[in-house]
């Protein structure tokens, strides 16, 4: 599928695209698989931290985003902010040729990159949650992963793995205390999450909500859990000090790049179930790409679409740096549909890529910052015991980002 350029003339010029990590390095990649379909345009990407580009590009658009790129990688959690904050600042993609792509996301990836009738962005990573596990050290403590298919069952075989190992492994790792992402997978697994849909109400405090919380409160105490930020999980990781990780899809580039003498020993399964036959699908995470007001238009459309509306775009990135695609057609390609040889010969894309369809579309909404630097505490608090119920903590905490982005708290 080639993409459809914006207008009749070949796009041609110079294109500056920022991007952080492996992102980055993946769109370098395909530079010259897209430069064989648009031989006129010279892109230059550049690779920086994602602190570094998410404080760049705010201030860029607050200096009137005439030192912005052409393209730049934008993380969905916070599109909303920038969207919010600077909206003269990128190009609506919908007079770009955006509506001939509508249909080809799925509604979850979608809602963030939107704001009064125009779409800021497109959909790239779908970040669709999944068990990471070491074969090994399940095997050799008589788990099969198969069986586990509620969370109740991921608690019993983290007891398990405990007393195989002596305690030395643990079933899998939490960001306590600096992070609230257990909380959101299972949130936006239960179909529920900070805000409404809509995104003009607080319903962190519903009942599906709490549910989540205290789910993860029952697997925290039942002491299976490493506490640890993402460079303690790599170490975990290469250490066997943890046999699982339960993740957004894109963590597979990070396994596989930094455990590559662990190649056969890893494989996946979906995310366990609130109770039996219940929705095993999340997401976490995922980025998409934005246009600049000034950028050169034909030249950075052309590019974003190639990247992200093509499947030879998305697969080659998910290949090179396990990048999961949010474009639906992916799951159908013929790569997706092989066994990996570093994931013990299991087909781990169509396993996560399968998913897709059934995550609980959800509005980070421009409050999505305040918002989860309240549930940081507030969930490490309830983990800690100082809140006798799930119900309790969550009331405090729709009070209190209530205070900070002056929504009503939904009943």
């Amino acid at each position: 599928m080639t993409a459809p350029a914006l207008a009749a003339d070949k796009p041609s010029g110079t294109i500056t695209v920022w991007g952080w990590n492996i992102a980055a390095e993946a769109l370098e990649h395909i530079v010259p698989a897209f430069n064989a379909e648009h031989p006129g345009v010279t892109v230059k990407v550049v690779n920086m931290g994602h602190s570094d580009l998410h404080d760049r590009v705010a201030a860029d658009c607050a200096a009137g985003g005439t030192d912005m790129p052409d393209v730049t990688i934008v993380e969905n959690q916070e599109a909303g902010l920038l969207w919010n904050r600077f909206p003269a600042c990128f190009a609506d993609m919908k007079p770009l040729g955006y509506d001939a792509y509508a249909n080809k996301f799925p509604a979850f990836k979608q809602l963030d990159l939107q704001a009064d009738g125009k779409v800021f962005a497109m959909p790239w990573d779908s970040g669709p949650v999944t068990v990471f596990y070491r074969r090994d050290l399940y095997k050799q403590a008589g788990i099969d992963p198969q069986a586990i298919a509620t969370w109740d069952d991921f608690i019993a075989a983290g007891k398990k793995l405990s007393a195989a190992t002596g305690g030395k492994v643990k079933m899998a790792t939490i960001y306590k205390g600096t992070d609230d992402e257990w909380f959101r997978m299972l949130a936006v697994q239960n179909g529920c999450y900070y805000f409404s849909d809509d995104g003009r109400s607080i319903t962190v405090a519903r009942p599906g909500c709490a549910k989540a919380l205290a789910k993860v409160k029952d697997v925290w105490d039942a002491g299976i859990l490493n506490v640890g930020g993402w460079d303690e999980q790599i170490q975990f990781d290469k250490t066997g000090a943890a046999a699982s990780q339960l993740y957004g899809g894109w963590y597979e580039g990070t396994i596989r790049s930094n455990d590559a003498d662990q190649s056969g020993r890893w494989g996946v399964y979906p995310m366990p179930a609130f109770e039996a036959g219940g929705r095993r699908a999340s997401n976490i995470g995922g980025s998409s790409l934005a246009i600049a007001a000034t950028a050169n238009k034909p030249a950075a459309w052309a590019f974003v679409s190639y990247a992200l509306g093509t499947d030879a775009g998305q697969i080659s990135m998910m290949k090179y740096r396990g990048l999961v695609p949010a474009l639906l057609s992916a799951v159908d390609d013929p790569y997706v549909k092989q066994d990996q040889p570093f994931w013990g010969g299991q087909k781990v894309w169509a396993d996560m890529l399968e998913t897709l369809p059934r995550i609980v579309p959800y509005n980070a909404t421009p409050y999505f910052t305040d918002a989860r630097g309240v549930m940081k505490v507030v969930v490490n608090d309830y983990l800690d015991g100082r809140y006798k119920t799930a119900d309790e903590a969550l009331r405090v905490a729709a009070d209190q980002i209530a205070g900070a982005s002056g929504l009503p708290v939904a009943p």
